[in-house]
């Protein structure tokens, strides 16, 4: 009887660095299968810089969770809104429909993960799908990461102008800045936003960040800016070579060092 066929995996998430990875890779390894947890409440830059992936790099993306996606658990949770310390986001919508779409086959799993970087992502806890870290294998940096965008032709995603991280466009590892920003860049997804913690229906008032509702912090948009751009500028003047999009990372990662999600980020 013939072994079956080991299957190659790669998720995307919309950022950079996993978008990097099948840059390196999708000339190595052909029959690659690229997939995209979708949550149905991505960013409109999301799904447009997967869309720029597909036509550059010639490939197929495998959009999972199509009929199941935010709103579907939510109700599946009578309507209890995840949290940093509740992530049914992810098992249900990243973690289950990846192992769903593997099955039982043996499967090679390959991680964005850079050499430059202490952490660890979403390791599969079935014995059939094997983690493997090209970029950390390879010694390969950040600067090496956005050198394989540029040469691409793919490049940064838009939302990389104000946002650092990819992810649900409501994600409440979201620092204020990027909240404030949302509400500049997406009213309507803002708004939704604010709708939802509004109706969390456990009998406790919800909060996406700690210590105050959105609209709360909307009052204190001018303040947040301003705060923001003081930062930024120190910044700048302490690595004045520094390219903007590293420098808001630098900057969001000082006013909030929580670890997103790392299977929704990388």
């Amino acid at each position: 009887m013939a072994q079956k066929k080991i299957r190659h995996i790669l998720g995307l998430s919309g950022g950079k660095d996993s978008t990097a990875l099948a840059v390196l890779l999708h000339k190595e390894i052909p029959d690659m299968e690229y997939f995209f947890c979708d949550t149905h409440k991505e960013l409109p830059e999301t799904y447009e810089y997967l869309d720029r992936i597909k036509a550059r790099l010639g490939i197929t993306i495998h959009y999972l969770s199509e009929n199941r996606g935010f709103d579907h658990w939510l109700t599946m949770h009578d309507g209890l809104l995840p949290s940093p310390k509740m992530r049914w986001c992810t098992v249900k919508m990243k973690i289950k429909p990846l192992e769903e779409f593997v099955g039982e086959d043996e499967a090679i799993s390959y991680i964005g993960i850079r050499a430059d970087e202490n952490r660890e992502g979403y390791i599969s806890t079935k014995p059939n799908i094997k983690p493997v870290f090209p970029f950390k294998e390879r010694g390969l940096v950040k600067a090496d990461i956005i050198r394989l965008l540029e040469d691409s032709g793919i490049g940064l995603p838009d939302y990389y102008r104000w946002r650092s991280r990819s992810g649900c466009f409501f994600c409440f590892f979201q620092r204020k800045y990027e909240w404030v920003m949302l509400a500049q860049e997406h009213p309507d997804l803002f708004a939704k936003a604010v709708e939802y913690e509004s109706n969390h229906r456990d009998g406790r008032t919800y909060t996406w960040t700690e210590g105050e509702t959105l609209l709360e912090l909307l009052e204190r948009k001018e303040e947040i800016i301003a705060n923001h751009e003081k930062a930024i500028a120190r910044e700048k003047k302490a690595a004045p070579n520094r390219p903007l999009s590293e420098a808001l990372e630098v900057v969001l990662d000082e006013e909030d060092d929580d670890l997103p999600c790392l299977v929704c980020h990388l």
